[in-house]
């Protein structure tokens, strides 16, 4: 697995910490320590993978999640100091697609990136349709009445799983295995608040076909099912 991976820190020993274990790992990476130098350098470079501090100066982390989630797909990691579930969680809300809390292995990092591009890469190359929503697993495009819908790499994960396994009650054990691979280091509210992102995502005039089986988990119900 390779490609280029994008690493935005504006902590320089951290960034070419991290920089010298991509490349061992066989990926090319470059290096931005603010958030405005970050966007530009993504938006030329289109990188496999970004990994993002949420501390950065001109433009934060949080701020630049949100615009890259905008503009593409490409998946984000982002490395943060807040070990607390609620800012954990809010950082996988605006459409990172893993998180690693400071401080950590570099080991870690490649480890996680590995099973975030495989989640990618391995997409079964079909188009899913289920009621007024397609996804086209080859090129990542969701549809709903027709019209595009940007979504991050696990919001597509998530959704594939709902799409392929209709009206089966799914529990958020079951959830997280067949999305992630038990790859996801969450935990319940974790995978509640992607699920939730996701439905804001894919609700149409009232529409919603994801539904919450209290004390369960949920359940996909098309319309056409």
């Amino acid at each position: 697995m390779s490609g280029t991976v994008l690493i935005i820190e504006d902590d320089t020993r951290i960034a070419n910490w991290v920089k010298v274990y991509f490349e061992r790992a066989g990926f090319s990476a470059e290096v931005a320590h603010d958030g405005e130098y970050g966007l530009e350098l993504a938006r030329d470079l289109s990188p496999a993978l970004i990994i993002l501090d949420l501390m950065l100066p001109r433009l934060d982390g949080v701020e630049l999640c949100r615009i890259l989630r905008r503009e593409s797909d490409v998946p984000i990691i982002m490395l943060t100091a807040r070990e607390t579930p609620a800012e954990r969680i809010a950082g996988l809300d605006i459409g990172a697609d893993d998180y690693i809390v400071k401080p950590f292995e570099p080991e870690e990092v490649i480890a996680r990136a590995h099973a975030v591009l495989r989640r990618v890469n391995d997409r079964v190359q079909q188009v899913l349709t289920r009621g007024n929503i397609t996804l086209n697993e080859t090129t990542g495009m969701v549809t709903v009445n027709e019209e595009p819908v940007p979504l991050s790499q696990a919001q597509l994960a998530l959704l594939s799983t709902f799409m392929r396994h209709p009206n089966q009650l799914l529990t958020r054990d079951r959830l997280i295995s067949l999305t992630f691979n038990d790859d996801f280091d969450g935990f319940d509210r974790a995978i509640d608040s992607q699920v939730a992102r996701l439905r804001r995502q894919i609700n149409r005039d009232g529409r919603q076909p994801i539904r919450t089986v209290y004390g369960g988990g949920y359940r996909f119900v098309a319309e056409d099912e």
